[in-house]
């Protein structure tokens, strides 16, 4: 998600923002668990796949914004 950025300010964010690190590892979750679903290794119904994708693109744009705000 944030390629291209210098990994140490994500990483920087992460330690000192726990919303940002929160957020993020929830995005991981998510975008791992989406995946899992679309190979058919986990068994979900469309409704709560739609929500999980749904969930996890506002948690990108919310990453984003946070780091958008702090470093420019």
């Amino acid at each position: 998600m944030f390629e291209g950025q210098p990994q140490d300010q994500v990483d920087a964010m992460m330690k000192s923002d726990t919303e940002f690190r929160q957020l993020l590892q929830r995005h991981r979750e998510l975008d791992k668990q989406v995946l899992d679903a679309e190979l058919g290794v986990l068994p979900l119904d469309d409704n709560t796949l739609s929500q999980m994708k749904r969930e996890k693109l506002y948690a990108k744009t919310r990453l984003i914004r946070m780091y958008e705000t702090k470093h420019h």
